[in-house]
């Protein structure tokens, strides 16, 4: 009997695994006005001659408000595009992509951060750091399909969370630890610039991040000055 429960618990388990990991990587929209949205976006990247584009979810959507002072400063000079969207998770992002965001507009360098609300929004036993990795995997795979000569820049999760053991916290940070090996040095490029948000002992204040989530401007401005080195060398001035 016992061999039986634990066979059944191990089929369970895989059973469990495959599909928390079909959630996000199979591409999925959300409600009228979120594709709303997309559309809206995907009729702006259409419009083509963009350098620079921002992927991801509210991190990235919240330049154009708390960060929009910095990003003029930095990025004013290129033809720079933001496609964040709150609340997006992976699966999300890939439906956009299938939905022909990126179609046709080969921009130099894509900078990516997403899988925040995988960890944030599903329990562990829903889903594992490995399956966020799959997501973020399904990502760079169809960026490969969308944008063969763009360059990705892949961003460490930024830390959430007030100390280095908030749970969310540790799950970001064993994505982070899986997804460096994405970066081959050449068409993929790791950055994580993480410690910049924390405290000398780990911990994240509201002064950098109100909600221990999203950053103040001042927070925009360390992303800006982390990210400028890849961005000049990809972009040629």
């Amino acid at each position: 009997m016992k061999r039986v429960t634990s066979a059944f618990m191990m089929v369970a388990l895989l059973v469990g695994s495959a599909w928390a990991q079909q959630l996000s990587t199979t591409p999925a929209p959300r409600d009228a006005g979120w594709q709303h949205r997309v559309e809206r976006d995907v009729a702006e990247a259409k419009k083509g001659g963009w350098e620079l584009v921002f992927l991801g979810d509210s991190i990235t959507d919240f330049w154009q408000n708390r960060g929009k002072t910095v990003w003029d400063k930095y990025y004013g000079q290129y033809r720079a595009l933001n496609l964040g969207i709150s609340a997006d998770r992976t699966e999300h992002v890939l439906w956009r992509l299938d939905k022909g965001e990126l179609d046709g507009v080969n921009p130099k360098l894509i900078v990516v951060m997403i899988g925040t609300n995988n960890t944030g929004h599903r329990k562990l036993e829903q889903e594992s750091p490995e399956n966020t990795v799959a997501g973020i995997q399904a990502i760079l795979d169809r960026l490969a399909q969308k944008a063969p000569q763009s360059k990705v820049l892949l961003l460490a999760i930024f830390p959430r969370g007030a100390t280095p053991q908030d749970s969310l916290r540790v799950r970001n940070d064993k994505v982070n630890a899986l997804i460096r090996g994405y970066a081959d040095g050449k068409r993929v490029v790791f950055l994580d610039f993480n410690k910049e948000f924390l405290e000398p002992d780990g911990t994240l204040t509201k002064e950098m991040m109100p909600d221990l989530l999203h950053p103040r401007e001042k927070g925009y401005d360390i992303w800006a000055k982390a990210v400028m080195p890849v961005i000049k060398e990809t972009l040629g001035r």
